[in-house]
């Protein structure tokens, strides 16, 4: 049997034993707060309790979820872990930003953020007339999402609101604080770890000697590579691009990581990183329960490619995408410079194209966008080399933007097991831009190829103003979590504010149903490209014995060749 706060949200009430399968505690409110429509010009905060209206749920062991069902209308609440749950006789002491700030300053005991704002005018309508008419809450507020089926009860999805509490369960003089940044550079790296150590000192008192950097990523912890930190040493350094404190990928041993946070006595872990890093933040955090050591893990998402499920926004995607215009208007100036110039341009996006279409949309020169979400063909009808032929002859050059990831099928081995991977794990891929270069060269021999690749000019910058702004706030909320004693979280934006979303939840990559997604439409629309929805038949698809494979050279110079039965292996183009 587990032990929860009766008010998950922001971890303070009274306190109640739940088991695997026992009801949702009584006093667990879902609120879904200044509900507006411009339709109906209604403002209502809505509160159900499962008690009220006789509902069940149920809470997974480790506390990640609880999930109730209210007429008929199902109810998540994304809750997080706190150290309560697995720690007795925590003390509780009282925030010292309440010296200047009063409570309204703080987080509400029952407010949540909801995952799903878009609803059907009827029902809050509804809600609200039955509301006004009865003068108490509705007995249920259902939401309704558009799918292919129609109008599509989801249900309600919550998660932990970020933010200061009135209430902590350490005090600043025994906390030790180490900071970590692990996987690729980003823009914002700096600007986070500084924030932190600002908060930590600024906002809650923590003292020189008391914050530490780990060099190098998850090895620093066990290699002893630490820096002391404060507010004076990363004064600065948001003005510079890269990691202070440097980053690598892989080195994660979870039993060495954990005997160093206890060797050191630290009780605060704030890991930088994306997927692969978010894995090992979850492992860590187990063996610390495991160990019942009062330390909060956490994590902070980072991505360039803003691949992150659930978050809105990934820091210094915005940096990466207003760089990439960069690269795109200079792709643009080679591509009208030179007869029958093609602009090609390269870009971060291993399994998503988000910052290749934000940036094809911002820059407005783009001729055709290619991501990994869409597959794309070159020959026949439709197809990628009749597009730009056609650009070519009609308007004199063509300027094409592809996603790292896109188009990886035509150039390295079918069989998974064959790829190179990095020391995270990461499958390594070709280079999709150069194999691109030589096909259009090969098929449109009149064209003049530029090729561009910046994708380490865009990683080492520093970020720009809105993602500054959007690190300090995922910074700051962290700091606010880990006070409170919430662990086993990492903080990111839902709907524009700030939440704790449960670690799991940060694994895996959110790919665009093109069918149904209004940016890919966008794109297509801007561009005038084709959709590359239907390929026309071809022999070498009606050959199943034919198969695409790659000269397998780590530098991503990948050769595509079909290689049938007999001796004779040719080149040729996918199609």
């Amino acid at each position: 049997m587990a032990v929860c706060s009766s008010s998950r949200l922001c971890g303070r009430g009274p306190r109640v034993a739940v088991g695997h399968d026992a009801a949702v505690p009584a006093a667990l409110p879902v609120r879904v707060r200044s509900v507006r429509t411009s339709a109906h010009r209604c403002r209502r905060s809505v509160t159900t309790r499962a008690s009220k209206h006789n509902g069940k749920g149920k809470r997974d062991i480790s506390g990640a979820k609880i999930s109730a069902e209210i007429d008929n209308t199902p109810i998540t609440v994304h809750s997080v872990p706190m150290l309560g749950d697995y720690l007795d006789d925590l003390p509780s002491y009282p925030s010292p930003l309440l010296e200047n700030h009063d409570t309204s300053w703080f987080i509400d005991t029952d407010s949540g953020v909801l995952r799903d704002i878009t609803v059907k005018l009827s029902s809050v309508a509804q809600a609200c007339s039955l509301a006004s008419r009865q003068d108490e809450d509705p007995a249920g507020c259902s939401v309704f999402v558009k799918g292919e089926a129609g109008n599509v009860n989801r249900g309600i999805e919550v998660f932990t609101k970020g933010g200061p509490r009135e209430t902590q369960v350490f005090q600043a003089n025994e906390v030790r604080a180490a900071i970590a940044t692990c996987g690729g550079l980003c823009p914002g790296i700096n600007t986070v770890i500084r924030e932190i150590v600002v908060s930590l000192q600024r906002q809650y008192g923590v003292g020189d000697g008391h914050i530490f950097g780990v060099i190098g990523g998850y090895r620093g912890f066990y290699a002893s590579n630490y820096i002391e930190l404060n507010s004076k040493v990363v004064d600065q350094i948001h003005k510079q691009g890269g990691s202070f404190l440097g980053t690598s990928r892989g080195g994660h041993d979870t039993d060495k990581i954990v005997d160093a946070i206890e060797d050191r006595h630290l009780n605060m872990v704030f890991i930088i990183g994306g997927n692969g890093t978010h894995r090992g933040i979850i492992k860590i955090y187990e063996e610390v329960r495991k160990r019942k050591l009062k330390c909060v893990v956490v994590g902070i998402p980072k991505t360039i490619d803003n691949d992150i499920p659930t978050i809105d926004r990934s820091f210094g995607f915005s940096s990466a995408v207003q760089e990439a215009q960069r690269s795109i208007s200079a792709a643009h100036v080679e591509a009208t410079c030179a007869p029958h110039g093609v602009g090609l341009v390269k870009l971060m996006g291993r399994d998503s194209g988000f910052i290749a279409m934000h940036a094809t949309l911002a820059s407005r020169d783009v001729t055709c966008c290619l991501i990994p979400e869409v597959d794309f063909y070159l020959e026949g009808e439709g197809g990628l080399l009749e597009f730009v032929k056609s650009k070519l002859n009609n308007d004199g050059h063509a300027v094409i933007v592809i996603a790292e990831g896109a188009g990886q099928k035509y150039i390295r081995d079918p069989d998974e097991s064959k790829w190179e991977r990095d020391q995270s794990g990461n499958p390594k891929f070709l280079n999709v831009g150069e194999w691109l270069g030589r096909e259009l060269k090969t098929h449109i021999p009149e064209s003049n190829i530029k090729f561009l690749d910046p994708t380490y000019m865009i990683r080492a910058i520093p970020a720009h103003a809105s993602d500054n702004v959007l690190c300090t706030i995922l910074a700051h909320s962290t700091v606010h979590g880990a006070f409170a004693g919430f662990t086993g979280f990492t903080t990111g934006q839902v709907n524009g504010r700030s939440c704790f979303i449960p670690l799991h939840m940060c694994i895996g990559q959110e790919q665009i149903d093109v069918p149904t997604d209004r940016m890919w439409a966008r794109v297509v629309s801007s561009t005038g490209q084709p959709t590359f929805e239907q390929q026309p038949a071809s022999n070498d698809q009606k050959e199943p014995e034919k198969q695409a494979v790659h000269s397998a050279t780590p530098n991503g110079a990948g050769k595509s060749v079909t290689k049938p039965h007999d001796s004779e292996a040719t080149t040729a183009a996918p199609k």
